[in-house]
């Protein structure tokens, strides 16, 4: 089993990285193809060095790497595929909405409706993430998601998309109010044009 991989990048596309190992003086490495959730591929530079935590995916056709910059975002992967109905991309999906912490207030305290606003996340998978999850993130984490909703619905009401809002809101601490949070994400919107 593949624990971690260390390596140059030599090669990044919007869904992985090919990470390639050995030592300079060898004649070649070898290249992992690795899948990389957005906010870590957006922290990969090609032609820089990475380390990236390991899942490897294995069936009786595939065998796919996923890869994480930390320990915490590969255990809460993990931990999503080992829901009934959740593959590797669709856990990768569920990573690049919100912050691990607000995923894991989202699903301690039960809310519903901020998962199925997920893209590819229907009611059914939603319950079951909750039911199956729910004891696993852990009490501390319990707390409201209404103003996360709240300023997700007034950056949508001003004309961004519903991707473009949670890629925004995801840049801000979580414990911030509402109206800050929107102020903030707009300056960051406004930055991206």
């Amino acid at each position: 089993m593949i624990g971690s991989i260390k390596g140059k990048v030599i090669k990044k596309t919007e869904k992985f990285v090919i990470v390639e190992t050995g030592l300079p003086a060898q004649a070649g490495g070898v290249g992992y193809k690795i899948s990389v959730p957005p906010d870590s591929l957006s922290k990969i530079k090609e032609g820089g060095e990475t380390m990236l935590f390991i899942h490897t995916h294995v069936r009786e056709d595939i065998l796919d790497l996923y890869g994480f910059l930390d320990y915490e975002e590969l255990e809460f992967f993990e931990l999503l595929i080992g829901v009934s109905g959740i593959g590797p991309k669709g856990a990768l999906v569920i990573l690049s909405v919100a912050t691990i912490e607000t995923l894991k207030k989202a699903i301690s305290s039960g809310d519903l409706a901020y998962l199925t606003k997920i893209s590819g996340i229907g009611r059914k998978t939603a319950e079951k993430i909750l039911l199956e999850l729910r004891d696993k993130v852990g009490e501390e984490t319990q707390g409201s998601l209404q103003g996360e909703l709240d300023a997700l619905e007034a950056l949508k009401s001003l004309g961004y998309s519903q991707n473009e809002a949670r890629d925004a809101l995801k840049k801000i601490p979580a414990d911030t109010d509402t109206n800050t949070k929107v102020r903030e994400a707009l300056k960051i919107l406004g930055k991206s044009k």
